[in-house]
């Protein structure tokens, strides 16, 4: 037996198979070509029921299309998907052979887990108001739980604002927005302890015209800055002159006189922790929100951009020490899912 095949035999079985930790190994052992080192793309569908230019969704494409052109995924994906079709989507990838399969199922979550059951050997990543389940193992859930630069957002809008009296758009009244905008008004309330908020859902996740109207008419009502949960809220800020703060993806490009700042969504540790699992064979019912917390690396606070200078040396301060914090675990921004009201 060659000197090898000796070592070969003697690394214990089953750190080959916890997979990278394995190949890790034997890579340091000098006895793995180079050519096997890289392991093959993981097959990934992604499953939309709004555009993916929308923002949150748009956030899942952008950490996709960059896995892919890393060669970490293949690829694909479904947009418009009807509530009433996305089981049937659901089944045609996990058909197909796929291994994960992203999306978003906040308003198909009992017919979604039927079709988790029936396909064990694939893996769901699915957007949900629900906590995991160890009876559907499979399942993994996570939510846009970018709380922390949502705070440090409100800390700039509170020091911008004239009047105090904020506009807040959202789209549904559900966990991952309330959440959201309770953390921004706390933010806004470290600066400005005297402002008022309007509050108003559109019911719908993309219908920039009703987000458009419902701020205008937050405008009306004596509203200087608005926090545009939703496409269309920055739209009629500009148009009226007034600031606005964005939400999930950073919009200053197309409104530089209007956007002061955005709280960002990193979907990239996400979905980068649900390969990893995949690859050593150990994916299971987990609750991957944690991952957009901003320690984590899954939220950060935009660049000003336009706005530097403009916004008072007392307020970055405070969004610095703030920050900080935050990152460092001496602070935590609270986790509000109530319904916010004005």
């Amino acid at each position: 037996m060659t000197d090898n095949t000796t070592r070969l035999a003697q690394i214990d079985r089953r750190r080959l198979l916890l997979g990278s930790a394995g190949m890790a190994t034997l890579a340091a052992s000098g006895l793995l070509p180079s050519r096997l080192l890289a392991q093959d793309p993981i097959s990934v569908a992604g499953i939309y029921t709004v555009p993916v230019e929308q923002q949150w969704v748009s956030r899942i494409h952008i950490a996709a299309e960059a896995a892919r052109a890393a060669g970490k995924i293949t690829y694909t994906f479904s947009e418009n998907t009807a509530n009433t079709d996305y089981p049937r989507v659901m089944r045609e990838y996990a058909e197909s052979g796929v291994k994960l399969i992203v999306g978003e199922i906040f308003g198909v979550e009992q017919e979604a887990r039927e079709v988790v059951m029936d396909y064990p050997d694939t893996a769901f990543l699915l957007g949900s108001s629900f906590m995991p389940d160890p009876a559907y193992p499979n399942l993994s859930v996570f939510d846009n739980y970018i709380q922390d630069a949502s705070y440090l957002s409100g800390i700039i809008a509170g020091a911008m604002t004239e009047t105090g009296n904020i506009g807040m758009v959202g789209g549904f009244p559900i966990p991952e927005v309330n959440r959201l905008m309770h953390a921004f008004m706390a933010g806004v309330k470290e600066t400005r302890p005297d402002a008022s908020f309007q509050v108003s859902f559109i019911g719908s996740w993309f219908d920039p015209p009703k987000a458009k109207e419902t701020a205008f008419a937050m405008i009306e009502n004596g509203a200087d800055l608005l926090y545009a949960e939703r496409f269309g809220v920055s739209d009629a800020a500009m148009e009226k002159g007034i600031l606005a703060i964005g939400n999930v993806i950073d919009t200053q490009g197309d409104y530089p006189d209007t956007v002061v700042a955005s709280a960002l969504w990193h979907f990239e540790p996400t979905l980068q922790a649900a390969l990893s699992r995949i690859s050593a064979g150990s994916f299971a019912a987990e609750n991957y929100g944690l991952y957009s917390f901003m320690k984590e690396g899954g939220c950060s606070l935009a660049p000003l951009g336009t706005f530097d200078g403009k916004v008072p040396q007392a307020a970055l301060d405070l969004v610095a020490e703030k920050e900080a914090a935050i990152k460092a675990g001496t602070f935590e921004v609270a986790i509000d899912d109530s319904d916010p009201s004005a």
